[in-house]
């Protein structure tokens, strides 16, 4: 794997005292990193206004048997764009495979064969995305403010979001409560 490539199918960890308040205790998935930039989804904080029954029948879809799941704060770029993360065992044709993660998936398509009991076996939703322009994460994570942890999708699926961010550190055998909130240099 290329280094323009390597924190795909990652989880990013915000570091404490993260320089941006809107990224305090985040997890991101990341979805895609290369020389043009990054991309990722939000998975460690839901929105407290919206379930996802909710957001299918305001998009015009009956919820049917979909389970009323949380939905997830995706990241600040636009919040009203939905994406599901899930399981590979459901795929479309524009669904992305994030290598050693789990699958995204942007259309109508995935929400309504949820409903219908035809979805993923796993999955979540999220709102708005993560994003970052050429060299910027890198740039980023040469100041501390982000950890790339292994991508595990039992921590992806089996964790609740607010559990996420502490239950990654742990996997990677760090107690973060020893996590220093200020870097030096040397």
């Amino acid at each position: 794997m290329s280094e323009a490539h390597y924190l795909s199918g990652r989880l990013l960890l915000a570091m404490p005292g993260m320089f941006d308040p809107n990224f305090d205790h985040a997890v991101i998935a990341m979805c895609q990193h290369d020389a043009l930039g990054a991309f990722g989804i939000g998975v460690g904080h839901v929105r407290a206004d919206m379930r996802f029954r909710e957001l299918l029948e305001d998009i015009g879809i009956d919820p049917g048997m979909a389970p009323d799941e949380p939905v997830h704060h995706g990241g600040p770029v636009e919040p009203g764009r939905g994406f599901v993360l899930h399981t590979p065992d459901w795929l479309s044709e524009e669904t992305i495979q994030v290598e050693g993660l789990c699958a995204l998936s942007a259309s109508l398509d995935v929400l309504r064969a949820i409903a219908a009991g035809r979805g993923p076996s796993r999955w979540l939703i999220a709102l708005g995305y993560a994003g970052w322009g050429a060299g910027q994460l890198d740039g980023e994570m040469r100041h501390h403010g982000w950890y790339a942890a292994d991508g595990r999708p039992e921590i992806l699926f089996g964790e609740a979001a607010e559990g996420r961010w502490h239950a990654t550190w742990r996997a990677e055998g760090i107690d973060p409560a020893l996590l220093s909130s200020t870097t030096g240099r040397a």
